[in-house]
């Protein structure tokens, strides 16, 4: 019997806590609670779950430094976030999204929406059989354990550069529409994605060194990877 993937809601508010754990247990997954910044920070970093749903507003310690912290740690460096929060200015979308998280959610939100999302997040992160290797060029993605090579070199990429890398790579010497590559990563395409997907090419860009120039911007499309 396959293992049920494990989903942590860190999450101060019982009612909101009480209404995601219901509705993910209720699609297949195994959930664990915290309603402490420290506490969940603790458990994602000894439990290392599959995906984490991560409220900003928490008491011991906010969403946005633990959502920091974990990225840092090797354990859940790759970890997939979805930030969720009363916060619905625009502004802070954009903030959560360019720090690296996967998905955004305001509330009120629809526990049907979350589950989808949480769905969709985690098919991206599956490896299908016998494409675990992904080579282009001097770049070399392991699938398997989300890591990335430059040159026989490894290089710490955030899940969604190594997503949008890995998405590029895949089509080699083909431009690849905004949209398309919004969709693709983030499931949706929408304002506040499309200027985030600019930030994360430039982190992206920054990261690569003398190999930026693979990454050509097509105007009035979006980006393609040389492959000269």
């Amino acid at each position: 019997m396959a293992r049920k993937q494990r989903i942590l809601v860190v999450e101060d508010e019982r009612d909101v806590a009480d209404l995601v754990t219901y509705n993910l247990e209720r699609a297949g997954y195994e959930v664990s609670t915290a309603r402490d910044g420290l506490i969940g920070q603790e458990m994602a970093l000894r439990d290392e779950p599959d995906l984490i749903v991560l409220d900003l507003m928490l008491p011991g310690k906010d969403g946005y430094s633990v959502f920091k912290d974990i990225r840092r740690d090797s354990r859940t460096s790759t970890t997939p976030v979805i930030m969720l929060t009363a916060r619905a200015q625009t502004e802070d979308r954009i903030q959560g999204l360019q720090a690296g998280a996967d998905d955004y959610l305001t509330k009120p939100f629809s526990p049907k929406e979350l589950v989808l999302r949480v769905g969709a997040i985690l098919r991206r992160s599956d490896v299908s059989p016998g494409t675990v290797t992904v080579k282009a060029g001097p770049f070399r993605f392991d699938k398997n354990n989300v890591k990335f090579y430059l040159e026989e070199s490894e290089v710490d990429l955030t899940s969604i550069e190594f997503k949008l890398l890995l998405f590029l790579a895949e089509r080699p010497g083909k431009a690849q529409d905004r949209n398309d590559l919004l969709r693709n990563i983030w499931g949706y395409s929408d304002e506040v994605h499309s200027r985030t997907l600019d930030t994360h090419m430039k982190r992206l860009r920054q990261k690569l060194g003398d190999h930026a120039r693979k990454i050509e911007t097509v105007r009035g499309v979006g980006y393609r990877l040389s492959t000269d």
